[in-house]
């Protein structure tokens, strides 16, 4: 018989990572690799982007169907013209539209003030 070396064997603790066949992992692996954990973290980032675009779509629906409410409720606005154009054209070119690029403005700081708080807790654990 062939002198060999004997073959080395590892013993761990069942509870251990090493025990279980795979290092922790971290929030990361979790959600590269889908795991429940992972699925719900993608799911609460979703979750959160929708909130705020509805939040923001509602906003716009809100202002913009309150302006004709406005003009049909208070029909001596409708007639009013202010330098030779009519109030409505003046509420729609100098207060809705920079209203709408403000919102759109703020809607995708919020989004990517949400995306790196996420990024910042996954690359955290």
């Amino acid at each position: 018989m062939e002198d060999r070396p004997a073959k080395r064997v590892t013993v761990t603790h069942p509870r251990t990572a090493a025990a279980r066949g795979s290092a922790r992992r971290g929030v990361r692996g979790d959600v590269r690799e889908q795991t429940p954990l992972g699925v719900t973290m993608i799911t609460s980032l979703r979750r959160a982007q929708l909130r705020l675009a509805v939040l923001v779509g509602a906003g716009l629906v809100v202002v913009l169907g309150g302006i004709p409410v406005l003009f049909l409720a208070f029909p001596a606005l409708r007639d009013l013209r202010l330098g030779g154009l009519s109030l409505g054209w003046i509420v729609l070119g100098l207060l809705v539209f920079p209203g709408i690029c403000g919102a759109a403005w703020w809607y995708v700081r919020a989004a990517e003030r949400t995306e790196s708080e996420f990024v910042d807790l996954v690359e955290r654990s």
